[in-house]
């Protein structure tokens, strides 16, 4: 089953075409990854699926439903979960507070309940909190659960955010450059953690990223765009030698992407 499906969808800025006719297939429980050069179109791939641009032609469908054009938060709770390339954090809040503002469409009570701090507000509340500090165990920050994101390296902060992408219970996990900035040591944690969440939650999950070593050991297919295009589709092995691939990234030069 194809739990993300992208059909000859195509989005232009002003005349210019940051997708072009793009068709993408995501089977359940796979690890896909989208890679190219700067400017190739890969965040706008991300943004047409999650819902923050609509296509201008073309059909994308989650879970095997339609979402084209579906609003942000109608899309996320029908299973899809995401970072961003810019980790956006809600700085004036705790790192707990940050999990918990995903779990807020659950909640389960009405304006009144919250106004008159009655017992089912209470009890929500409680069980909000316990769920969000849930998910901080299990990125392993539950020990920063007070403090503010912006006072935290930039690893944490990268963690913190897919644990509030894991509190929407996402079935299909985005990840928009989960290893930007991080050094060698970093990026294999990194590796070794996002496996983790993958088993632990039964997630499908779509990547971006420039680091190749990472692309390479995670996923199962691998997407190539250049200037909005898909010039390859594949496995690891195959697109490490693609000869357009290598021209997109190389310039022309032999050896095979990430060598």
């Amino acid at each position: 089953m194809n739990i993300v499906e992208m059909r000859n969808v195509s989005k232009n800025f002003g005349g210019v075409a940051a997708v072009k006719d793009f068709s993408m297939q995501v089977e359940e429980g796979k690890n896909v990854g989208i890679i190219g050069p700067n400017g190739a179109g890969k965040t706008t791939i991300f943004n047409l699926i999650s819902g923050i641009y609509k296509p201008d032609s073309g059909s994308i469908h989650l879970c095997s439903e339609e979402i084209t054009g579906m609003p942000q938060e109608k899309i996320a709770v029908r299973g899809l979960g995401r970072t961003f390339q810019n980790i956006r954090l809600f700085n004036e809040l705790s790192v707990l507070d940050n999990v918990r503002t995903a779990l807020d469409h659950a909640c389960g009570y009405g304006v009144s309940e919250t106004m008159l701090f009655l017992p089912r507000y209470r009890k929500n509340e409680r069980r909000i909190r316990q769920e969000a500090w849930e998910y901080l165990r299990v990125v392993g920050l539950e020990q920063y659960e007070d403090d503010r994101p912006s006072n935290l390296p930039y690893g944490i902060q990268r963690r913190l955010e897919i644990a509030r992408a894991l509190a929407m219970r996402p079935r299909v996990l985005m990840l928009d450059e989960p290893a930007a900035g991080l050094n060698s040591e970093e990026l294999f944690e990194l590796i070794d953690f996002i496996r983790k969440i993958k088993k632990q939650f039964s997630l499908s999950l779509l990547m971006i990223e420039h680091k190749m070593d990472f692309i390479m050991e995670l996923c199962d297919t691998i997407y190539v765009q250049d200037f909005g295009r898909n010039i390859a589709v594949g496995p690891p092995e195959e697109i490490q030698k693609d000869p357009q691939v290598i021209a997109a990234y190389l310039g022309g030069e032999a050896g095979g992407v990430g060598n």
